[in-house]
């Protein structure tokens, strides 16, 4: 038993080659006209209010508790940017603490914000 025998037992298998089926013309019309006939679900839904989450957090970035890792990591960028680094270094440590801090600023101003 083949390798691939072994793992088709368990899972279909699907060929890129293989023709699309096409549906009967009848079927097509009556889709058609139920688009016409009646309004768009999604024209029905509300808008989605904006997304405040970016704005929250750019804020607490330039806040006093931020600020410091925030040029920290700017700093690192481009100094890494410059090729003034070190070989192989990147700013992973200095954007993991500058997001830490600005998530942990953004967590409560956001959800007293949501519905």
């Amino acid at each position: 038993m083949s390798v691939t025998s072994f793992f088709s037992s368990f899972f279909n298998t699907v060929h890129g080659d293989a023709p699309e089926e096409k549906q009967p013309e009848d079927e097509t019309k009556e889709e058609e006209v139920a688009e016409v006939g009646e309004p768009s679900k999604e024209s029905e839904e509300e808008e989605e209010a904006e997304d405040i989450h970016p704005t929250i957090i750019e804020e607490c970035k330039n806040s006093a508790a931020c600020a410091s890792l925030t040029r920290h990591f700017e700093h690192c960028q481009e100094k890494v940017q410059s090729g003034q680094g070190f070989k192989g270094e990147d700013c992973v440590e200095e954007l993991y603490s500058m997001m830490h801090c600005a998530d942990a600023c953004a967590a409560p101003k956001l959800f007293s914000k949501l519905k």
